[in-house]
């Protein structure tokens, strides 16, 4: 059993940074994808970036050039750092790990932007 703990969700203006940290137990296999989705109000959850153990990235569209995911195998934590956020970024956030067949998550942190 994988359990995700993320942090580093708040308030913060728009065109602010912030970065979120997903800690997982156990470590991190080669076939693991990490990822992190988001769900606004009334919105079904959506992918916002993916990594693999080796550094492999993918990013949502409405992100790109703003968010950069990145993995730290030896901490078994995965980082989202959010630059330029705008108030169609404020969501839960939800860290993410794919082993398999099986999909784990974290608990979620709010993030709102807004002045």
């Amino acid at each position: 059993q994988v359990q995700l703990v993320e942090s580093g969700g708040g308030l913060v203006q728009p065109g602010g940074s912030l970065r979120l940290s997903c800690a997982a137990s156990g470590i991190f296999f080669s076939n693991d994808v990490m990822g992190w989705y988001r769900q606004a109000p009334g919105k079904e959850r959506e992918l916002v970036a993916t990594i693999i153990r080796h550094g492999n990235t993918n990013y949502a569209d409405p992100v790109k050039g703003r968010f950069t995911i990145s993995i730290d195998n030896v901490k078994n934590m995965v980082a989202l750092q959010m630059d330029s956020l705008k108030p169609e970024d404020t969501a839960v956030y939800y860290c993410n790990l794919v082993r398999g067949l099986r999909k784990y998550w974290g608990q979620g942190t709010q993030v709102t932007v807004s002045s």
